[in-house]
């Protein structure tokens, strides 16, 4: 799945991974030093409590936003010092992204966005790459359609077949099923889950639930900008107790 890669590198490589915003006394510290290897045709949830720094994580490792110190490789290659165009172009040709809100654009037929990721890369729009991501998410006979006429689920798919069209080295998911029903999300999250195993994809996920977090291969715990727990793959309730008893020393370290 990742051709991009020489073999032995890890798919996202943080090292020393700081972000601060502001300065002086009023800084926030939203990131305090990351190390972290994730490896290729792996499967990382990352949760923690709110304003533990998952959000700028995701941002960090996926290149949209610069760390105030520290390294991101992805795929072998140092992103940290690249011009605005050359992440661009990357994030583009080697990254997936699926978030929340779908983000689908509503003029363009579903064939059109999933295509969408090759257009602005500059290359050539491939509708047999089109079919076949669209058949693996299970809506080859939409590609005629606009989002609007789909289901909440449905476009989500969308979402991940545009994700898959460009053979990414890592997908990035932001709460990818925060605004889906029960099982529609557990129908999203079976796809990844099969990018990872039958595509060799990476995915990393940042998500509040541990339902989903239980499909991941690992679980990492933010706190107050730093990884201070990690679950092999889990239960939801081993999952959804880590995460209580960890907000409750977030907070009581707060309190103190």
């Amino acid at each position: 799945m990742a051709p991009h890669t020489a073999p032995g590198t890890a798919a996202v490589e943080l090292t020393g991974v700081r972000r601060r915003y502001g300065k002086g006394a009023g800084a926030v510290h939203a990131l305090r030093g990351i190390d972290l290897r994730l490896a290729h045709g792996s499967f990382t949830a990352v949760m923690g409590p709110s304003g533990s720094g998952k959000s700028t994580f995701l941002q960090c490792a996926a290149g949209l936003d610069r760390p105030t110190e520290g390294s991101v490789r992805l795929g072998g290659t140092e992103i940290t010092g690249l011009g605005e165009n050359a992440l661009t172009e990357l994030r583009r040709s080697r990254l997936g992204f699926v978030f929340q809100s779908f983000n689908l654009l509503p003029s363009l037929t579903v064939e059109q966005n999933v295509l969408l990721p090759l257009r602005l890369a500059g290359a050539r729009p491939d509708r047999r790459r089109a079919a076949e991501v669209l058949g693996r998410v299970g809506l080859a006979d939409k590609g005629a359609r606009r989002p609007g006429e789909l289901s909440g689920g449905q476009q989500q798919r969308v979402a991940i077949a545009r994700a898959l069209v460009t053979r990414p080295d890592v997908i990035f998911g932001d709460e990818p099923t925060g605004a889906l029903d029960t099982t529609t999300a557990a129908e999203v999250l079976a796809l990844l889950r099969g990018a990872v195993d039958r595509l060799g994809a990476t995915v990393v996920m940042v998500t509040h639930d541990p339902v989903a977090a239980s499909y991941a291969d690992q679980v990492l715990f933010l706190a107050d900008g730093a990884l201070a727990d990690t679950l092999p793959r889990s239960t939801p309730e081993r999952i959804g107790a880590r995460m209580t008893a960890l907000t409750a020393r977030t907070s009581a370290g707060v309190a103190a």
